[in-house]
């Protein structure tokens, strides 16, 4: 159960105390036999009345609680004598009661955070020492977190408890530890990612990752690199593909130097980010060619590129994104593979953010590019090169760069890494298009329901959501704001801040039930920020 959504706070409202009286029966009445059961199962505690309450609630639902109060005698006052004698030297005691939470919400952080809230509380109070009596099949736990046991165990033979106490310094201590053991237990202590890399993956892509490495010359492995090219080339319809160590910064390099050979002038897409960088590796290997460049998000036209087409026939080559990353918008690889077979030009494709996010089919395309650690949903550190003619090394292209250097020794010139490809085989195994196309459409509903503003249409991966804030409202604090709260969206890189964007990216494998709890948050986030704005 996550408790992405939990709000934690001081219980004040009627329906609130409602809801403790049935916690506190369901736990002490039921599960641990201390008090005798009633027809109405609402149990009050008989120091209700100078009881502060933490409470956990989800939406109105009070799933945990943990009461503190300060007026002796304490619970322990009638169970041992002079208790005093076993607390720290000038101790401000407070009593510790009534922990409760509700059994779908246990093995979760809910226990840390009615803690925090607790220990918050009892700072402010002016309380040095909080005491509990610990039930004996959570001390193990108790300790963890930072009550040191001390006396003897309380309670009759049918519930006996460990008198414990904590202080600040105890509980500081133990944090960092008590946060490592949740995440070992739980997993959601790490923050979520909706990144567009590194993305979150596969618990069998990350077990694939941690098998000791193998040599790259094994007959183990190159039987694992051909397994893993075919299986590329059947998701994309590509005759031939070449697996390199490296980024898609380097399949694109080896794009370019192929492009190098080929006779003619170019024409390059630029309506985003990475149009612009697919120009920047034309600029650096010195290759002729011409732009289409328009505004970001702004659509390149079909009748624009035959326009140009038509204007130079020396024109032998189209290289674009497939998916413009910086805003989320898709190309149809079909009408523009159907353009350059009119005109007699080889359509050049970058993929990184496409393969694996929706389907492809690069069967009579040039050259294109993928990697490993976006929508493919491993670990960054792979690129892909797909292409449609069988390629010869070239003495004239640097050896790292020359994919035919790749094709003529079967995918492995040079050294390689068996974790990333273990990794990459596992992850294809779990591709579900539908799915990321079902989730995607449930959170752009829910953000357009929370009233944010967002790139759409036909023509946008469903992988990558673009939302647009308004001028008074600053990406970085909104992002930053989400942050704190577990949830990590993209908007730091440059060309995001400057024109306020936010991205919420589904790329690699994810939980829907998180996603969907992040959204929650995100949509809080946004009406806070709202507010304030408002208020100023």
């Amino acid at each position: 159960m996550s408790n992405l959504t939990l709000q934690y706070k001081i219980a004040s409202d009627p329906d609130e105390f409602q809801q403790i009286y049935s916690l506190n029966y369901q736990t002490f009445v039921e599960e641990i036999p201390q008090h005798k059961k009633n027809d109405s199962r609402k149990l009050k505690d008989r120091f209700h009345d100078e009881n502060t309450y933490v409470i956990a609630k989800a939406e109105t639902e009070v799933v945990g609680m943990i009461a503190v109060r300060s007026v002796r005698p304490f619970s322990l006052d009638l169970k041992l004598e002079d208790l005093d004698q076993y607390l720290p030297l000038h101790s401000v005691p407070c009593e510790i009661r009534l922990l409760s939470v509700k059994e779908e919400y246990r093995s979760t952080r809910v226990f840390y955070q009615l803690c925090d809230c607790l220990v918050s509380y009892c700072l402010e109070m002016g309380y040095t020492t909080a005491l509990i009596s610990g039930t004996v099949r959570q001390l193990k736990l108790y300790k963890r977190i930072g009550f040191r046991p001390f006396a003897e165990l309380v309670g009759d033979e049918h519930a006996k408890f460990q008198p414990m106490y904590l202080t600040r310094e105890s509980f500081e201590n133990s944090t960092k530890a008590f946060h490592r053991l949740m995440t070992r237990k739980t997993g959601e202590e790490r923050p979520y990612s909706l990144l567009p890399g590194p993305v979150p993956r596969h618990k069998k892509v990350e077990e694939a990752f941690r098998i000791d490495a193998s040599s790259h010359r094994s007959s183990a492995f190159q039987q694992e690199m051909e397994e893993v090219r075919m299986t590329l080339r059947e998701m994309t319809h590509a005759n031939h593909v070449q697996v390199a160590v490296g980024t898609g910064t380097l399949a694109n390099d080896m794009v370019a130097a192929q492009l190098k050979r080929v006779p003619g002038n170019g024409l390059i897409l630029v309506n985003g980010e990475f149009g612009s960088r697919l120009m920047n590796h034309a600029i650096r290997f010195d290759l002729s060619f011409y732009t289409i460049e328009k505004e970001w998000n702004e659509k390149i036209t079909l009748n624009e590129i035959e326009s140009v087409l038509q204007r130079d026939p020396w024109i032998k080559w189209l290289w674009t994104v497939h998916c413009e990353t910086s805003t989320g918008y898709l190309y149809d690889i079909g009408e523009l593979l159907s353009l350059c077979h009119k005109y007699n030009v080889e359509l050049c494709i970058d993929a990184c953010s496409s393969v694996g996010a929706v389907p492809v089919d690069f069967n009579n395309v040039y050259l294109a590019t993928s990697v490993s650690g976006k929508a493919l949903g491993s670990y960054p550190g792979l690129a892909l090169v797909f292409h449609r003619d069988e390629l010869e090394p070239n003495q004239s292209i640097p050896r790292y760069l020359d994919v035919g250097m790749y094709a003529e020794n079967n995918g492995i010139p040079y050294t390689h890494s068996s974790n990333l490809l273990g990794a990459l085989k596992e992850s294809m195994r779990v591709i579900d298009y539908e799915k990321n196309l079902s989730l995607s459409r449930k959170v752009r509903q829910l953000l357009k329901e929370g009233g944010f503003t967002i790139l759409e249409g036909e023509s946008y991966s469903p992988c990558v959501i673009t939302i647009e804030l308004n001028r008074e409202q600053c990406s970085r604090q909104f992002g930053d704001a989400c942050k704190k709260n577990g949830i990590l969206l993209s908007y730091e890189s440059g060309y995001l801040i400057n024109r306020n964007w936010v991205q919420v990216a589904l790329m690699g494998f994810h939980n829907e039930r998180k996603v969907l709890n992040a959204m929650v948050i995100v949509n809080k986030e946004f009406h806070k920020m709202k507010d304030s704005k408002v208020m100023q």
